[in-house]
């Protein structure tokens, strides 16, 4: 297949039927909506919405040293990781830039499922192979083993439970179990991207269609439809959620994006960039690098990832991502902002929206929260 040919998901054919508007996304042809974004959107929110996520990057480890390589591989201690458990994480240069965030899987005691994404699949199987060599593990590529779906809202779990027998009740946020759903072997993960709670379903691609609408069947009197990426991305921007080539890229380390939190030092053994990472927590502590923060349009003008922000003529900061919040009904946007600006309610700051500096509120992130 040639690079400029994007690749189908096992479900490509059914979203055709359902009237899609496809896009390029990382390489995939992927529905971006099916209807209304703002509808799907808000179903999401009060209801449920099910998502085509197989473009996502799975890699498998097996073998013995699993759970050290892992160690050594990544910033996060996977080894402490319980069996059925999952964790959030990154993987990191040498110099401490962020490669690529990740949900990591510990499935057996010897077996993980990392999940990279779609635009860096290839990137992070590249490193884990690479940083493999003298551990007793093998990197497996199993991008092409799995199809994904996701069902998210707060109808998500009653719609589930009608086509699977495994207990979500006893499925905690950022865990994933084995079991069946539509009569197919799945594995049931609780992690989402959202901020709703939601279920993340891996299967093999010949199942994806038997799954995809034995969900919309036992869904459709709850008001769940399909989803594309453009909600996907509204929703997981009013959550806060980071999104990598945006609020992440290589030339920020954790600790510039607020989530040194994932660098975990205490861990047994070298890992890779640990040294530069070491560097910027100091650099942090002794002088706050930019601050992530969300920001509300007082008017109507979207902001864009690229824009400057602004404050007394000076450019203080750059939004990462912005668009117009159905949940809230005004332009929202994350940005990187100095320091003295960071904090919620600081006057006068605004957004250079091509030459008009529109009026923006700082806010804590995020936008949203649901009621547990």
């Amino acid at each position: 297949m040639s690079s400029t040919t994007p690749r189908l998901t096992a479900l490509d054919a059914l979203h055709r039927s359902l009237g899609a508007t496809m896009t390029d996304f990382a390489g995939w042809d992927m529905p971006l909506r099916y209807g209304s974004e703002r509808e799907e959107h808000l179903a999401v929110r009060t209801k449920a919405g099910l998502f085509d996520l197989s473009h996502m990057g799975e890699i498998t480890v097996t073998g013995p040293e699993a759970a050290g390589f892992l160690n050594f591989a990544l910033v996060g201690d996977i080894a402490s990781v319980a069996v059925g458990r999952a964790r959030y994480t990154m993987i990191c240069r040498a110099d401490g830039g962020i490669l690529d965030d990740l949900i990591v899987y510990r499935l057996a005691e010897t077996e993980y499922l990392v999940v990279a994404n779609a635009g860096n699949a290839q990137v992070v199987l590249d490193a884990l192979v690479e940083r493999a060599d003298g551990f007793d593990a093998v990197v497996r590529d199993d991008r092409d083993a799995y199809a994904l779906i996701a069902v998210q809202g707060p109808e998500a779990p009653g719609i589930l439970a009608a086509v699977t027998d495994a207990d979500l009740d006893g499925l905690k946020y950022y865990a994933g179990l084995p079991g069946t759903v539509a009569g197919v072997p799945a594995l049931i993960a609780r992690t989402g991207y959202t901020g709703e709670d939601g279920f993340e379903l891996f299967v093999a691609p010949g199942d994806a269609e038997k799954v995809w609408q034995a969900l919309t069947d036992a869904g459709a009197p709850a008001g769940l439809v399909p989803c594309g990426l453009s909600c996907r991305d509204t929703l997981r921007l009013e959550a806060g959620m980071p999104l990598y080539g945006h609020e992440l890229t290589t030339s920020l380390t954790p600790f510039d994006a607020g989530l040194g939190r994932v660098v975990r030092f205490g861990k047994a053994g070298d890992f890779v960039g640990r040294e530069a990472l070491g560097e910027a927590a100091e650099r942090a502590s002794q002088e706050p690098p930019r601050v992530l923060v969300g920001l509300v349009a007082e008017g109507r003008r979207v902001p864009r990832a690229g824009f400057a922000v602004v404050a007394g003529g000076q450019v203080v900061g750059e939004v990462t991502s912005g668009a117009p919040s159905p949940t809230l009904g005004k332009p929202i946007a994350m940005a990187y902002v100095d320091a003295a600006h960071s904090a919620p309610g600081t006057a006068g700051v605004g957004v250079d929206i091509r030459g008009t500096h529109e009026p923006y509120e700082v806010v804590a992130l995020p936008f949203y929260k649901r009621q547990k």
